[in-house]
């Protein structure tokens, strides 16, 4: 069976809009590696920014509890991906024959049929989620959303293929341009209703103008087949992230339905926005330091110079959790009380202990980017079980009336153990060395106990002097300690 889809005719039949597309794309081409990896930082921390101005601008203007209810949008969408998540998109990069037009259509077709799928089971879903949260009046809102997994569903997947020649530059357009005009319609949405509302459509425009820009900046025509051999390869190879998709959802989200049912919208919102302001720092490094470094760790045939890559790789994202930690550290409460105000004051104290749980979180990134490389999908879904298995302390914590920070404390504990186990598996299946990062992971979990130290002395008054020059010492010496990730970037210099 096959379909054809192509939602913008006029740019392709344009021949100004054909060189503009062709000069597009060899831009890339004629980067260096670092310029192209910048490219990619920049634009996934632009968009990630947008979503992060949009999220502030929505928590500014209604009340906390309408921002609650609009913090559930996420969690709707979240349960829709937990269920469909088979990694379409990594397989085209990671396989060797990603550059084939007839893969590329089958993969794409197996991907409008799952965004379809996921579409049906959010609008079926909408009444009992919106009945355990305890906002059923917004069970509409629900249904709506289901259109956004159908609109992903229909992306191009060219955005993802040419991530394997180091083109950067359409997917970065295709997150970009959607994030930005979400922000700018902010305003006028909270003019028109001044509640939930404005996330609500905020996030639907985005979905619209996401799968229209992919084919905007496309380099081929879109072609969708229902190819049952690839069909069955994308199963094959997702599989292990559909059930990681699972653990993930429970991952990321569980303590906040454990929250919202047990403890409502309000102390949703603090939970919500807390994680905002955390997770987005490391997300947007995350997933461009995959994108940069799986590519390279797919084509390493020579085991040394997969080794190197991968400590790199794992440095890197060592890296993007101790630095995002000193960020909060530094700009966390100043932002909460200029940009949030005094209605989002409880926050201040839980920033440390969720930027230390992203970091922890983050950690174990690199370890499954570098299985990824070797088609081990499956490592990261064994680390996030070990997490999940946390979830039934927590909800009985908040069922018992103990406080966020409790609930916090948990999750870091089950992340550390998951960060064992994604390791212990990196060495046990791929036969990765762990001797090449032993030393930076042990550093900077150094550096996260001496803030809990810093801030168990704060507790009763200003922290002794000798506690922040302990922080600052360990924070370098985790720098220091990189030294994969330095001789990574200084072979690129030097060539």
């Amino acid at each position: 069976m096959r379909i054809s889809y192509i939602p913008s005719f006029i740019a392709f039949q344009s021949i100004k809009g054909q060189k503009f597309l062709t000069l597009l794309h060899k831009i890339p081409m004629d980067l260096p590696m670092f310029r192209s990896a910048l490219l990619l930082l920049s634009g996934n921390a632009f968009s990630s920014l947008m979503l992060l101005v949009r999220n502030l601008l929505v928590a500014r203007l209604i009340s906390v509890e309408d921002y609650g209810i609009a913090a559930t949008f996420a969690l709707s969408m979240a349960i829709v991906e937990m269920i469909s998540q088979l990694g379409l998109q990594q397989l085209i990069v990671q396989a060797k024959d990603g550059e084939d037009p007839k893969l590329q259509a089958g993969l794409q077709g197996f991907q409008a049929l799952r965004g379809l799928l996921a579409g049906g089971f959010l609008l079926l879903i909408a009444y009992p989620l919106a009945n355990f949260l305890g906002v059923p009046e917004v069970a509409w809102a629900y249904q709506l959303m289901a259109l956004v997994p159908v609109l992903n569903g229909f992306v191009h997947f060219d955005v993802f293929r040419l991530q394997r020649q180091m083109i950067y530059l359409p997917h970065i357009l295709t997150i970009s341009v959607p994030a930005l005009v979400s922000v700018a319609l902010v305003w006028p949405l909270n003019g028109i209703f001044g509640d939930y509302r404005v996330m609500l459509y905020a996030v639907l425009a985005q979905g619209v103008l996401t799968l229209v820009t992919s084919h905007l900046v496309a380099k081929t025509r879109y072609r969708a087949t229902l190819d049952r051999s690839i069909m069955a390869r994308g199963l094959g190879f997702g599989w292990p992230l559909l059930i990681n998709g699972l653990l993930l959802f429970a991952v990321f989200n569980g303590e906040k339905l454990v929250i919202g049912r047990e403890l409502g919208m309000v102390p949703l919102a603090m939970f919500a926005m807390g994680f905002t302001l955390t997770l987005t720092p490391t997300l947007v490094l995350a997933r461009s330091l995959q994108s940069f470094f799986l590519p390279q760790l797919s084509a390493a045939n020579d085991p040394d110079r997969f080794e190197r890559i991968g400590a790199a790789t794992i440095q890197a994202n060592i890296l993007n959790g101790l630095l995002q930690i000193a960020a909060i550290m530094l700009l966390g409460p100043l932002l909460v009380e200029s940009v949030l105000g005094e209605k989002y004051a409880p926050l201040v104290p839980l920033l440390l202990w969720l930027s230390i749980l992203q970091a922890v979180r983050v950690f174990k990134s690199g370890p499954a980017v570098v299985a990824l490389a070797k088609a081990k999908t499956d490592n990261a879904m064994w680390a996030n079980l070990c997490r999940v298995a946390s979830l039934p302390l927590s909800w009985y914590l908040a069922a018992n009336g103990y406080d966020l920070i409790n609930i916090i404390w948990v999750a870091i504990g089950a992340e550390l153990v998951a960060m064992c186990v994604s390791l212990f598996l990196l060495g046990r299946r791929v036969g990765y060395p762990l001797s090449r990062v032993w030393g930076s992971i042990a550093v900077a979990l150094g550096f996260m106990v001496a803030l809990a130290l810093r801030d168990w002395f704060a507790q009763d008054g200003a922290a002794p002097i000798w506690t922040s020059a302990v922080c600052i010492a360990m924070f370098g010496l985790s720098l220091a300690s990189m030294t994969a990730l330095k001789g990574y970037v200084m072979a690129r210099v030097a060539r």
